[in-house]
């Protein structure tokens, strides 16, 4: 790869000439080991732990708690700390929070607090650096793995290579630019789950049953002038990965049948002559797809319009709406509100993982109001969903945007100074 003049090949990749890279030992006053001591669901301080660890961020959330005032003392946590999670399955040690004093708490001895020297690191962009996609690899080399347990010990955790500007009003310039795409994205956040509880709050006020709403059960919802309208998918020997395809006809999987929503990342395809031979386990977009296996069980989602038609799996079944007495989008609603999952997992079999079957499923009766009344529910319901799908993908368009800006700014690609 020919670099550009004014940059340099690193071991943290190419940077800029004046830039310069050093262990992080040299730019720390310490790095620590948490508290040993026991903790519980009740105490005087908050114990935080590896899965408090998210995204560079607390989560305080899961917490335990200890009153062992010695361990306060010598593990209570200090504004600008960064924890690096030490211990763990390979995919997940090496994760790092950043704690800002918003509330008081220590540290469990799994993690190792990094007390940054303020003159020489700004904290938060040592978190930011931490996170990034070199640093993950330079922790894959350094790492200790014995019974399936990682581990990163604090020697070499000092052996981390920090990419550096020049002078530290630099980091700071690149640590505030990162923090303020972060605020957008945890604004956007709380604002989804706003969004979220206003749904389930209107659902639960909008699917109450009344004077007016007749019992059906999912059997009879079916269009009767559709052939398999309500079927479930093929046995496993008449459609195996042998019959599978780089492209054609798109298969539905498991993995695709969200709760409440369809999951297109995982694709499998046969061949058009083998969806022909299942016609009979084909879905159509705008149906319903129902999941015989948990979980949950009986969650469901419509299909999209990426393709024609597809084939079913041997797990899901088809509901195909009668549309002149039902809206699709209504009864989608009540097959995933907790009135009919509850229905649905009573129903099913099996201790771990439930199962449910055609028959047992077709009985489960629903209430349902005159159609008017389901298609104003429905559109009420709709336009929340629309909204909300809305902020996902602004929320999904923000965080695409901080992981470009970091591997723009921490590597000096773009200079702020």
């Amino acid at each position: 790869m020919e670099i550009k003049a004014g940059y340099k090949q690193t071991e943290v990749g190419i940077i800029p000439e004046d830039w310069e890279v050093k262990p992080l030992g040299r730019l720390v006053l310490s790095v620590e080991y948490g508290s040993s001591a026991k903790s519980s669901t009740q105490g005087q301080m908050p114990v935080l732990r590896m899965g408090n660890l998210q995204d560079g961020k607390i989560d305080w959330n899961d917490l335990v708690y200890t009153s062992n005032e010695f361990e306060i003392n010598k593990y209570q946590l200090r504004p600008g700390n960064v924890l690096f999670n030490r211990t763990n399955t390979i995919d997940l040690v090496g994760k790092t929070s950043i704690y800002d004093g918003e509330r008081p708490a220590i540290f469990a001895g799994y993690l190792i607090r990094i007390n940054v020297d303020k003159s020489l690191l700004n904290s938060q962009f040592l978190n930011y650096i931490l996170n990034t996609e070199f640093s993950r690899k330079y922790s894959s080399k350094v790492l200790s793995v014995a019974v399936g347990q990682a581990n990163i010990n604090a020697q070499k955790l000092k052996t981390y290579p920090i990419p550096l500007p020049p002078n530290k009003d630099e980091q700071d310039a690149i640590a505030q630019a990162l923090s303020d795409t972060d605020a957008l994205i945890e604004a956007l956040e709380q604002l989804l789950t706003k969004k979220r509880q206003v749904k389930q709050g209107a659902m639960q006020e909008l699917l109450r049953v009344k004077d007016n709403w007749a019992s059906t059960n999912l059997g009879s919802i079916a269009d009767p002038n559709k052939r398999w309208s309500y079927t479930g998918g093929p046995f496993g020997s008449n459609l195996k990965a042998s019959d599978y395809t780089d492209d054609g006809i798109r298969v539905i999987q498991l993995q695709n049948i969200g709760d409440g929503e369809f999951k297109p990342e995982y694709e499998v395809f046969t061949s058009k002559q083998k969806a022909d031979e299942l016609l009979s386990c084909n879905i159509y977009p705008g149906e319903i797809i129902l999941s015989k296996m948990g979980d949950p069980v009986a969650r469901a989602c419509i299909i999209p319009s990426l393709h024609e038609r597809y084939v079913m799996c041997s797990d899901g079944i088809r509901l195909a709406v009668d549309q002149k007495r039902f809206s699709t989008y209504f009864v989608y609603t009540v097959i995933n509100a907790k009135d009919f999952r509850t229905k649905a997992e009573n129903a099913g079999v099996g201790s771990t993982r439930k199962r449910i079957g055609l028959t047992e499923l077709r009985s489960l009766e629903l209430f349902c109001p005159p159609l008017p009344e389901q298609t104003a529910i429905a559109e009420i319901l709709s336009d929340m969903d629309a909204e909300i799908a809305t902020l996902e993908g602004k929320l999904s368009k923000a965080r695409q945007v901080k992981q470009g800006m970091m591997q723009e700014l921490l590597t000096g690609r773009i200079r702020l100074i």
